[in-house]
């Protein structure tokens, strides 16, 4: 039996959330989650901006979101954040997720050393920050996907059966 898993989807990037580009980031996390059968309940673009990051993240667990997908802001560059947001928010980082990500993106290229995905709990929620592209983003999901139904059930504190 699925677990109904409600998501959460946050863009981070400074020029899609000001309209100088058009975010094709969240669409594909939002159309692998529904090809999961999960139901996205809310979705937000928001600035490569801690604060930001931090209110968005905890607004879509307010909302009843047990997974949050972040997109963008995992990279290396000066304004790529989103890591720093999540971790100054969490209660738990999950270090298995991200090293499980980085190792099979390292497959695909060699640039994915400089990822810095990760997952962790914040409030009641499983957060996964994904990278930036869409391919990259959509590919790393599909690589932990089997853990998240059971980190879901863990981080909203619902009972499981191990």
């Amino acid at each position: 039996m699925a677990v109904p898993i409600s998501v959460g989807i946050i863009t981070v990037s400074d020029r899609a959330s000001a309209g100088v580009y058009e975010d094709f980031g969240g669409p594909a996390v939002r159309k692998a989650s529904e090809e999961y059968g999960w139901t996205v309940l809310a979705e937000a673009v928001v600035p490569d901006d801690q604060p930001a990051i931090q209110q968005a993240i905890r607004s879509f667990s307010a909302q009843g979101c047990g997974l949050v997908l972040t997109t963008g802001g995992t990279g290396i560059a000066e304004r790529d954040v989103t890591p720093e947001a999540i971790r100054g928010i969490m209660r738990v980082e999950i270090p298995g997720y991200g090293e499980v990500m980085r190792a099979k993106s390292l497959e695909i290229t060699p640039n994915a050393i400089l990822s810095r995905c990760l997952a962790a709990i914040v409030d009641q929620s499983l957060v996964l920050a994904l990278p930036g592209k869409p391919q990259g983003a959509v590919e790393c999901l599909s690589f932990v996907v089997g853990a998240i139904p059971h980190s879901v059930k863990l981080a909203r504190k619902e009972p499981t059966s191990c």
